[in-house]
């Protein structure tokens, strides 16, 4: 447990920075969920716009530390991938 006054602001501020990245993560994984089950369906059109709000959720995300900036472009790599795959 903290004990000085600057650790326990620490603690608070770490707390606060933790939820508002929880939500920052969770928005993320739903965008790309979203691409993932259009594509699942085999609908490009719909994986296409998906895809549109997917790549900036996860370059955001990329942007404030909350994954990798090479995880950010590597999902983002994979999943244009699969898309074009469904237009063959």
């Amino acid at each position: 447990m903290a004990n000085t006054t600057s650790a326990k602001k620490a603690t608070r501020k770490i707390a606060r920075r933790t939820a508002v990245n929880k939500s920052r993560r969770t928005q993320m994984r739903g965008a790309v969920r979203t691409v993932e089950e259009a594509i699942k369906t085999g609908d490009r059109a719909a994986a296409l716009k998906a895809l549109a709000n997917a790549e900036p959720a996860l370059m955001r995300a990329a942007q404030r530390n909350i994954i990798h900036k090479n995880n950010a472009s590597r999902k983002v790599s994979r999943l244009t991938a699969q898309i074009s795959k469904l237009g063959k």
